[in-house]
């Protein structure tokens, strides 16, 4: 990190003395001195740019510049031959062309830059693919669920978490609502991507990629999430489904939390502590530490204790999972009959 430092500041006092010596545009010397100055920030802005800039989009940017030149370049001759227009309006709209061609060269180049299929090509171009397999789009639900930073926290999230600029003006939006929940709600939000930052083994990258063709934020993500050949993490059930419609891939924090929860069969022993009357006669139901909603026959009498069921059946649902046992006095330890006697 030192010697680029080093040859940065070497490259702006090169700069600033040549023009200082030279005096291009017949500048004074203290003007020209600025202007070298100028030039070399301009440069190192640039190249902070490009180090964020996939190898894919470079390659489709310096096609398109190219190709913008020559076509400005053919137009040029045409205009060289015409005899009706004075020559310094003809110098005047051919600098005109050779600019507006090689612009839009260069951005429909990085635009279509993506589409291009290194990883077919090999060596060095074979790890590009890999690598943005590896971001992962934040949606501002689950930024706002708080979950995805204990996630982050255990280490199973890798690559680099991409932020887009219009999820976080999204989130600034709820944090300055004027209603009191939305508020703390968007408040938490960023108190969570601060936490996700400041994580050393993590990488997060806030994107200034934007759609403004596109009103929806949903569709927005699924865009960015095509360009950036990455998965939008999220715990939206409608943004999950049409993101799966349009062929992007899912992260889904329900889905992860339903998956993490323990596996019971028919005819295991389980202890629960039973929490409230159910719905059906003589019934008590009991939640698990992940929420799981157990429902117990013959277990109305032992409400706020904690007893030993049999699990009889379970039942997964759209809404998550939910077990049911049965209390039998008969299979309990003596000791705790005696009590609850």
């Amino acid at each position: 990190m030192l010697d680029w430092i080093i040859v940065r500041a070497v490259l702006l006092l090169i700069l600033t003395i040549a023009s200082y010596f030279m005096r291009p545009f017949n500048l004074g010397s203290g003007a020209a001195a600025l202007a070298g100055l100028g030039v070399g920030l301009a440069i190192l802005v640039f190249e902070r740019r490009l180090r964020d800039t996939s190898l894919k989009r470079l390659i489709g940017a310096a096609i398109g510049s190219i190709l913008g030149i020559v076509g400005a370049y053919l137009i040029s001759l045409v205009l060289s031959l015409s005899t009706t227009l004075p020559k310094n309006n003809v110098a005047f709209i051919q600098i005109v062309i050779l600019l507006l061609m090689s612009y839009v060269g260069l951005v429909v180049g990085a635009s279509k830059g993506d589409l291009l299929n290194l990883s077919a090509l090999g060596g060095v171009f074979g790890g590009e693919k890999q690598g943005r397999q590896a971001h992962k789009i934040l949606d501002t639900s689950v930024i706002i669920d708080g979950r995805i930073s204990d996630i982050c926290a255990t280490g199973f999230m890798d690559g680099t978490l991409v932020i887009p600029q219009f999820v976080l003006r999204e989130l600034q939006q709820v944090a300055d609502s004027a209603d009191p929940l939305k508020r703390n709600r968007g408040r938490r939000g960023l108190d969570i991507l601060q936490k996700i930052q400041k994580m050393a083994s993590l990488s997060v990258q806030i994107v200034d990629d934007d759609f403004p063709q596109v009103r929806d934020v949903d569709m927005k993500l699924i865009e960015l999430a095509k360009v950036y050949e990455a998965k939008i993490v999220t715990n939206d059930f409608n943004l999950n489904k049409i993101a799966q419609l349009q062929g992007v891939e899912v992260l889904n924090i329900n889905e992860l939390a339903n998956a993490l929860k323990p596996i019971v069969l028919p005819g295991e022993i389980m202890r629960v502590f039973i929490l409230k009357e159910g719905k059906e006669y003589n019934q008590g139901v009991a939640y698990l530490d992940d929420g799981t909603m157990v429902v117990v026959d013959n277990a109305r009498k032992m409400i706020s204790k904690t007893i030993d069921i049999a699990v009889t059946s379970v039942l997964q649902t759209t809404a998550g999972k939910m077990i049911f046992g049965k209390y039998d006095e008969r299979h309990q330890p003596k000791a705790e009959q005696v009590v609850n006697q």
